[in-house]
């Protein structure tokens, strides 16, 4: 018996770590009107391209109760036990539909065993946190251990990005703490970070560009004071080559090796193109 982990479509992991680990992905999709598009798969310069001429902005919807109990049917029918890991509840629904999901297989498998983690992000930290719950499944870890491990990376991880303007967070509802600064973004440049769930302020900068440099600051310091740093990975929102620009320095100040992922349709529609941004673990947690 194994444990196999199931996330969603806005951990953007990368299909090798996807594969690799067997990672389960059950997806969120995203809407133009009474059109509906998967998350998976979609041709993210396409939705932008698209988004820039609609009068309205698009909206997301979480994955149905159906492909959620479909997912973990899969796992326990194989005989095996599964950890799900996803996006914060205070951005989704996707957690809320899981904890049905798995009440509908118990019905029908009631020896199951399926842990659910909040990891109260989205993107690549909540990507690592599913990560970090396939690397100790992988190792033999238990149900119980796997799902502590995607908690404990939740601890150890931190989100920091700049948007190009907060009109999308506002217009999508997910501006959190972020929206004491509406109507001030002549003055500032916000750098936002996710807290307890929601988006918040990390900070405020004149330029974008102080603005990587306080990102690429943030990232040493709390490497400094975590244990050093375990993981690096930039983000972008439709933009590679601000997102590659963010890399030079972090490659620069850390010495690590920092992919660049870029981030899809259903955050990128909340938070808007032109985005960047650093998601990083720490060895350990931090404060």
């Amino acid at each position: 018996m194994a444990v196999r982990i199931v996330t969603d479509s806005t951990s953007y992991l990368p299909p090798a770590n996807r594969e690799r680990y067997g990672i389960a992905v059950v997806t969120l999709s995203v809407n133009f009107g009474s059109e509906s598009y998967p998350e998976e798969g979609l041709d993210s310069g396409w939705f932008y391209r698209r988004m820039a001429t609609e009068a309205e902005v698009p909206t997301s919807s979480q994955p149905s109760i159906a492909d959620l109990a479909g997912a973990f049917e899969a796992i326990v029918a194989a005989g095996d036990e599964a950890c799900g890991v996803f996006i914060s509840s205070e951005m989704s629904g996707t957690f809320s539909t899981a904890e049905l999901a798995r009440n509908l297989v118990l019905e029908t498998h009631p020896d199951a065993r399926i842990e659910l983690v909040d990891s109260r992000s989205n993107c690549m930290q909540l990507g690592l946190a599913a990560l970090e719950a396939a690397r100790a499944a992988d190792g033999g870890a238990s149900l119980a251990e796997v799902a502590e491990a995607a908690r404990a990376t939740t601890r150890r991880t931190r989100f920091l990005f700049v948007p190009h303007t907060l009109d999308y967070l506002r217009k999508g509802g997910r501006i959190g703490g972020a929206s004491a600064l509406l109507g001030s973004l002549l003055q500032i440049r916000p750098i936002l970070t996710v807290a307890d769930g929601k988006t918040d302020v990390f900070g405020k900068v004149r330029t974008k560009k102080r603005a990587l440099a306080e990102i690429t600051k943030a990232v040493v310091e709390d490497g400094r004071r975590a244990g050093g740093l375990a993981e690096v990975i930039v983000h972008h929102i439709d933009d590679e080559p601000e997102g590659r620009e963010l890399v030079d320095l972090l490659v620069e100040a850390t010495g690590h090796e920092v992919p660049l992922h870029p981030i899809g349709a259903v955050i990128g529609l909340h938070v808007g193109p032109g985005t960047v941004g650093v998601v990083y673990r720490t060895n350990q947690d931090l404060t």
